[in-house]
């Protein structure tokens, strides 16, 4: 029992829900649908969802055997009815959604009630001293502010390697340590190199983790670039229809004491409490069916949009016609995609497309933040990753980032209808500009 006693479950009593080696390797299409087909153990074609929080014991009093929290049921190809005991320890569509994770990711996964929740048992887990972080999602770097505040660990630029280390204060960052990349990032769109970071981050000894919402599969794989944790914020492209929160932790299976990982983040989400509910363990199945068509389409999308856009703003003709509306009040865009100089690394690391994400700096604060009321087509609200097109002024929920800057998530509407309510929206922008 001294793994129980560390947090980890007798290996005797417990299974990692492994992705298996099909007979046939299946593509993310393929999994999406069928992952889960091994714990289908009614005729239900379309899984139940188990709202209850806690299950029966045995009848028998000889199969009543008292046992830890974290001594859970075994979990075999087919999950047994009774094999749950408290929904803060398994649930029936929890289970079923990491299963599926699991096989989607290529590694065990764990859920948790939202992304800054798994960025926070990613942190307590690691422990690390130091952390070398660049931009990103604020609440991310509020997540690690409490972090700091409770253990005094150093943040450091994740761009300046020179930062990783003060001979004089007698630290740097190294074994146990965290590089944490966000790519694509928020709310830019822009990529970063997985595999430039990984390899800075193992010289040290430390570990790399990636935040890989905006670049979902098929997009891309952090883990064949080198990542050993990947983090989803799962309400976004797991989810895909705006009516979930989740946040995931796949864990990288190349690193020795990888399954100590496992149970051991497993076992703190136990006291932790920070687990799903079941409606959005049960959501999140439904979404998944759906993953490899939308995240396709909405990238397609995007990218269409912005090279549009892009030619738009480039050298030529300033009178008249779209160009000319274009220029009079976008200043630039931004979006993985416009990453040229980029391309030899970019290609191999998002094979899939370059994300459903872009962003647009207007001439004027005053601008950008008229400009969503402008539109048909594009809800102006936080978040992404819905089918429908969503744009933010993004000063309205992150003050780090310049008053200009509009966040575009693009849905899976028809990219020309979208794309013209962006024309029209620039269009009557610069009419009111005009007549002032």
């Amino acid at each position: 029992m001294a793994d129980q006693a560390n947090g980890h479950p007798p290996r005797s009593t417990n299974t990692i829900p492994l992705p298996t080696p099909p007979k046939k390797q299946h593509s993310l299409a393929t999994l999406a649908v069928h992952a889960d087909d091994p714990l289908n153990s009614t005729t239900d074609v379309a899984p139940a969802l188990h709202v209850s929080t806690t299950f029966r014991y045995p009848f028998d009093p000889s199969l009543l055997i008292p046992k830890d929290d974290l001594d859970i049921p075994k979990r075999g190809p087919r999950d047994p009815a009774d094999s749950h005991v408290y929904s803060r320890l398994t649930a029936p569509n929890t289970t079923r959604l990491e299963l599926m994770l699991g096989e989607i990711l290529g590694a065990p996964c764990l859920s948790y009630a939202s992304g800054l929740a798994a960025f926070h048992a990613l942190l307590v887990w690691l422990n690390p001293k130091v952390v070398a972080i660049g931009a990103g999602y604020h609440g991310c770097h509020g997540v690690l502010k409490i972090y700091q505040k409770l253990t005094g660990c150093k943040i450091v630029d994740l761009f300046d390697e020179t930062s990783w280390e003060d001979k004089d204060g007698g630290w740097s960052l190294g074994k146990g340590d965290v590089v944490h990349i966000e790519t694509p990032v928020n709310p830019t769109g822009r990529a970063y190199n997985i595999a430039h970071f990984a390899e800075l981050a193992h010289k040290r000894g430390a570990v790399l983790t990636v935040d890989a919402t905006f670049g979902p599969p098929p997009l891309q794989d952090p883990f064949k670039q080198g990542a050993d944790y990947v983090m989803h914020s799962g309400t976004k492209y797991f989810g895909g229809h705006s009516d979930m929160l989740c946040g995931v932790i796949a864990i990288g299976t190349g690193r020795d004491g990888w399954e100590k990982d496992y149970w051991g983040m497993y076992g703190e989400r136990v006291t932790l409490g920070s687990v799903m509910g079941s409606l959005e363990g049960w959501l999140g199945v439904r979404s998944l069916r759906t993953l490899e068509l939308r995240v396709g389409r909405q990238s397609e999308n995007a990218t269409r949009i912005v090279e549009w856009l892009d030619g738009q703003l480039g050298p030529g003709e300033t009178l008249g016609g779209e160009v000319a509306v274009v220029k009079q009040v976008v200043e630039k865009i931004e979006h993985a995609s416009l990453q040229k100089e980029d391309m030899g690394w970019l290609r191999k690391q998002m094979p899939g497309g370059y994300g459903p994400v872009f962003s647009i700096w207007m001439k004027t604060a005053e601008l950008a933040k008229r400009f969503p009321s402008k539109l048909e087509l594009f809800h102006h609200a936080t978040s992404l990753g819905g089918v429908e097109s969503l744009i933010e002024w993004r000063r309205m929920s992150d003050n780090t980032v310049e008053e200009t800057v509009l966040r575009v998530s693009v849905g899976i509407e028809n990219w020309e209808d979208l794309k013209e309510d962006l024309l029209q929206a620039f269009r009557a922008l610069a009419q009111e500009s005009e007549a002032k």
